[in-house]
């Protein structure tokens, strides 16, 4: 069974670091994409960045040049490396996977951005 495993997150000032890793298990082929989600309180969860298994990245608006994805296929691990923290950042995130059609979440972990 697939398994997503967040880590990582936490309390940290505005203009902060914090760095999310995310570990799978349960699966022996690399993903087809990996990403990061967040979800704020009252809001929808949207997206914060992808790494394809091309090769390329994609980020939400708010995240270009503050947030940096990077991922490790012999592992299959991926990271979000995340600069310049603003409290809007709040929210708890959520690391994602894909293999062919079947699309896997982790449990999520919390980031807290104080003013």
């Amino acid at each position: 069974q697939v398994q997503l495993v967040e880590s990582g997150g936490g309390s940290v000032q505005a203009g902060g670091s914090l760095r999310l890793t995310c570990a799978a298990s349960g699966i022996e082929f690399s993903f087809n994409v990996m990403g990061w989600y967040r979800q704020a309180p009252g809001k929808q969860r949207e997206l914060v960045a992808l790494s394809i298994s091309s090769g390329s990245s994609e980020y939400a608006d708010f995240a270009k040049g503050r947030f940096t994805i990077s991922r490790d296929n012999a592992k299959n691990t991926v990271s979000l490396q995340m600069n310049s923290l603003k409290p809007e950042d709040t929210a708890v995130y959520y690391c994602n996977a894909i293999f062919i059609l079947r699309n896997y979440w982790g449990q999520g972990t919390q980031v807290t951005v104080s003013s």
